[in-house]
């Protein structure tokens, strides 16, 4: 099991509390610094205000020099599917290869209306995810020297030089994730190299990624994306430090529990890992949302990491 730090810096946080996580996660072993990619806050006065998610990973990427970068999700309504495609490949150029791009098709509406972006209906915003998950890769994967046309609904590209490359190859990972039971699947299973769960109960976990299996294995594809899941992270040495954590964040103990939160000792924690780990999860993405309490990344990494196999 992979351990990746989530961060949720719409609810607060500039990019130096950021940084200072993101470094503290690779030198305490961690697999990945993850972050969301929202433009309002979620309660809360959410202040200083937002950070752009792909401004914030270019400056991590050199700033780091191990963790793997990432967000989860781009919402497909913030940027254009080109301007997209160059900006990750150049962050992975940056980072010297350990971007993932998660993409998704953009749901919170009040953010919309806040920073004038628009918002179509749900049916139009998984069409134009569909069709910018097909440009992003269509354009990393064109051969240097050849050109990539596209004519969408949507979407239109014409004789591209699909300029720049990213360092990996043949591209970098690509994230859908979501609990739609039809078109999510089936995106994941044509275009994705993981499929996330994100806060799903461990007990659903196993159909949604049986139904990415049955997508995968309808179009031909033999092996499906591999499987993680996003969870909250609410980890004490003793219940009393649990509750006080939980008490930091504004979440009741048993509510987290109960939707398949990373809750409890650091021998509860890793029994809950195992759960995720039988149900098919071999990432984790753990929600931190104190990012000052370096304390809690570091009892993770030191008491429940080295437990996992």
């Amino acid at each position: 099991m992979r351990l990746v730090i989530f961060t949720e810096p719409q609810q607060g946080a500039s990019y130096d509390d950021l940084r200072r996580v993101a470094q503290f996660a690779e030198e305490a072993g961690y697999d990945g610094f993850f972050r969301s990619d929202h433009y309002l806050a979620m309660g809360g006065d959410g202040l200083p205000g937002p950070t752009d998610a792909w401004v914030t990973l270019a400056g991590l990427a050199v700033q780091t020099s191990r963790i793997r970068l990432g967000t989860l999700v781009t919402s497909a309504t913030f940027r254009l599917p080109g301007p997209l495609a160059i900006s990750v490949a150049q962050v992975d150029a940056m980072s010297g290869g350990r971007v993932e791009l998660g993409l998704g098709g953009g749901w919170f509406e009040a953010e919309h209306t806040g920073y004038g972006i628009p918002f179509p209906p749900l049916g139009q915003r998984f069409d134009r995810l569909e069709e910018q998950l097909e440009i992003v890769t269509g354009l990393w994967t064109t051969p240097e020297g050849q050109r990539y046309s596209f004519d969408g609904k949507h979407y239109q590209v014409l004789d591209s030089p699909a300029l720049p490359k990213p360092v990996q190859s043949p591209r970098p990972p690509v994230i859908v994730g979501g609990a739609g039971k039809k078109r999510t699947p089936a995106l994941a299973a044509r275009y994705a190299d993981e499929f996330n769960t994100p806060f799903a109960k461990i007990e659903d976990l196993p159909a949604m990624f049986d139904r990415v299996r049955a997508a995968s294995a309808e179009i031909g594809r033999a092996t499906p994306p591999a499987f993680s899941s996003a969870a909250v992270l609410c980890v004490g040495r003793d219940d009393a430090e649990v509750a006080r954590r939980a008490a930091a964040i504004g979440r009741e103990v048993e509510e987290m529990r109960g939707n398949g939160g990373i809750v409890g000792t650091p021998d509860q924690a890793v029994d809950i890992l195992g759960r995720y780990a039988q149900a098919g999860a071999s990432r984790l993405y753990l929600q931190m949302l104190d990012l000052s309490d370096l304390h809690h990344l570091e009892l993770v990494a030191t008491a429940v990491a080295p437990q996992l196999s």
